[in-house]
């Protein structure tokens, strides 16, 4: 995958992988809910105030974060095996610790 520089106040995620259930339930891929949190790979330079002054960003890279469900834009790796999210800083529900 190219590398991806998040512009803004936007950040890029690298999706969580899907649980399995304890009771080994199978079910379809179209079934399953994706996980609503991830680590922060990248994020933009933060937002200008009116002044022209950047505004700071609440996380960095690193940060395991937890998202809103239907919240940014999906970008797959050239493989398709890797799924990263594109979201607003204010998607951003908190910072796992």
């Amino acid at each position: 995958m190219s590398k991806i520089k998040p512009l803004g106040k936007r950040v890029l995620v690298q999706r969580s992988k899907a649980q399995t259930t304890k009771g080994g339930i199978l079910l379809p891929e179209a079934a399953k809910e994706k996980p609503k949190e991830g680590v922060v790979v990248a994020v933009g330079p933060g937002e200008l105030d009116e002044e022209g002054n950047r505004k700071p960003m609440n996380v960095k890279s690193g940060d395991r974060v937890l998202f809103s469900s239907y919240s940014g834009t999906e970008v797959k790796n050239s493989e398709g095996e890797e799924e990263f999210l594109i979201l607003a800083e204010d998607d951003i529900l908190g910072i796992l610790t």
